[in-house]
């Protein structure tokens, strides 16, 4: 099956997570660029099941940790088997906005918005034990441990800070759940680990620091139309993509005092992300994980395209791994229902009877 236009002529895709990268115009095909600008603010129309997903609204509230702010979102009723689902990189809690209603019927459900994403706070610094305690904040306040531990969900850079705290802080759940993860880089050796080295200082140009802001857009149509995924891909249902583009910026006041929009994450958070603790439990190949655990990915993904080429998995050996075809790295974008699909099967039999919180 032929992958991403974007990944095929060799345009820069990532490895690690979804970290923002540089490209020249022009470089990858308009539908990878800029998906959204051929609506012209527009909504796409969309389908039965995504609308009737979304008149299902959560319970929306923050919950207190470390001294920041986390966005929470909450559906299903309490009393019922706890899930939490946590986003990628410069994503947002809504990103499941669609997926957790059809999991709400036999599950209470949690989305949380990372700090210095989504409406959570920004910090000084990022963590992942940081992460590690907002994510059982949440689970707490959502009430996910009335019934036993809950299991933990989580997409790319989400599913790396799930697998983190499955592996430093198994107490806290039953089970967890990788959706498309991808942990370090290509081989070095590797034309894509060729390529990668020879655009990372070209890649920090696209980054915003603290003496280059984050941009500010006119007018909400064009800060849409400057919405792309990453790693680039083509957005398989432009519904989604629109709907999850809008819940990631805001209104705010540039720098001349003219109002426009902004994107909500952090611009500096890759500045200010300290890795230093997960790196070293990366240390040595795949940590000791004693819970069950299972990785559901992309069959056309970039973030797992190095493992095709021979790459060992960096996942401890006991992994479920489960393929849905014809999906690229966002899989809740590509093949949402398929994603919903797999998630209700496996949990109706999986991992077996909950235990006591």
């Amino acid at each position: 099956m032929a992958i991403d236009p974007a990944i095929k002529e060799g345009a820069p895709v990532g490895y690690y997570d979804d970290r923002p990268i540089h490209t020249e115009p022009g470089a990858l095909p308009p539908e990878v660029q800029a998906p959204l600008a051929p609506f012209r603010g527009r909504e796409p129309d969309s389908p039965d099941w995504f609308r009737n997903a979304l008149a299902q609204a959560p319970e929306r509230s923050h919950v207190d940790s470390l001294g920041a702010r986390i966005e929470m979102l909450v559906w299903g009723q309490r009393g019922k088997p706890g899930l939490l689902l946590v986003h990628g990189n410069s994503a947002h809690a809504d990103w499941w906005s669609f997926i957790a209603p059809y999991l709400a019927q036999d599950f209470r459900v949690a989305s949380m918005s990372l700090a210095g994403m989504g409406d959570s706070d920004w910090r000084e610094t990022y963590a992942f034990q940081d992460f590690a305690a907002d994510a059982e904040a949440v689970a707490r306040a959502a009430g996910l441990y009335d019934a036993g531990k809950p299991i933990y969900i989580g997409h790319s850079f989400g599913g790396s800070q799930v697998f983190f705290a499955a592996a430093s802080h198994p107490e806290r759940m039953r089970a967890a759940i990788l959706v498309d993860t991808g942990f370090g880089g290509p081989p070095p050796d590797s034309a894509e680990g060729k390529r990668m080295a020879e655009r990372m200082a070209e890649q920090a140009r696209n980054i915003p620091t603290g003496d280059r802001a984050q941009r500010v857009y006119p007018t909400l149509e064009e800060a849409l139309s400057r919405f792309r995924l990453m790693p680039p891909q083509a957005a398989g249902n432009l519904f989604i993509a629109d709907f999850i583009a809008r819940r990631s910026l805001k209104p705010v006041t540039g720098p001349d005092g003219h109002e426009g929009w902004s994107w909500r994450f952090d611009p500096n958070m890759w500045a200010k992300l300290d890795r230093s603790v997960m790196s070293g439990l990366m240390d040595g190949g795949p940590p000791k994980v004693d819970l069950p655990l299972v990785h559901i990915y992309g069959d056309r993904s970039a973030i797992i395209s190095r493992r095709k080429e021979g790459g060992a998995s960096p996942l401890p050996p006991h992994t479920l791994e489960i393929a849905i075809p014809d999906s690229a790295h966002h899989i809740m974008i590509d093949q949402p229902l398929a994603l919903i699909s797999a998630l209700r099967g496996l949990l109706s039999v999986w991992p077996g009877p909950a235990a006591a919180g």
